[in-house]
């Protein structure tokens, strides 16, 4: 069985087996009874497939499909989280920059407040209009990075969601009788 998700193909070799009376043989039993010496006695007969056989292989490619889909769940978690943290640290450190300006800001306004001259209480007032400037352009910033995070969401969903359609194709590669001696 070959499957292609997220950009990736991956091949797994399905191995069922089904006993004579139509009981379905455990695949680890299944894939260890390949590795034991054999040899070809006459003629070989036509394998009987159906139900059960079908069943079996069935089953195991649900099984492959729903374990790679976990493993991308997992994948776009790990995307996502990332994003976040990354999100996170910007928005931490343009806060941290917001209320260091508020705290300068302050330390101006009482500055301008105790100058005791006209040319000291304007000087002081255009700091003030120079670091309220800063500070909003800060916001402003805070504000465009949570925007850029939320279309960075967007694509990543896009991105994910146009891949997520599994293909899957399936090949006989062969099918054998044996008789356990």
């Amino acid at each position: 069985m070959s499957i292609e998700s997220l950009d990736q193909a991956e091949d797994h070799l399905i191995v069922a087996v089904v006993t004579d009376d139509g009981a379905a043989m455990d695949h680890e039993v299944a894939i260890r009874l390949l590795t034991l010496p054999g040899r070809v006695i006459g003629q070989p007969a036509s394998p009987s497939p159906g139900a059960p056989l079908d069943a079996i292989v069935a089953a195991r490619q649900e099984a492959i499909q729903r374990g790679i889909s976990e493993r991308n769940a997992r994948i776009f978690e790990a995307e996502i989280d990332k994003l976040e943290g990354w999100a996170g640290d910007l928005k931490l450190g343009l806060e941290r920059e917001i209320k260091e300006l508020d705290r300068q800001i302050r330390d101006a306004r009482r500055g301008a407040t105790t100058a005791l001259t006209l040319e000291e209480k304007l000087a002081g007032q255009k700091q003030i209009k120079a670091l309220e400037a800063q500070r909003n352009q800060r916001r402003r910033s805070l504000f465009d990075a949570q925007d850029q995070v939320d279309r960075q969401r967007e694509d990543l969903i896009g991105n994910i969601e146009g891949k997520l359609q599994q293909k899957t194709g399936r090949r006989e590669l062969l099918a054998l009788r044996w008789n356990l001696e």
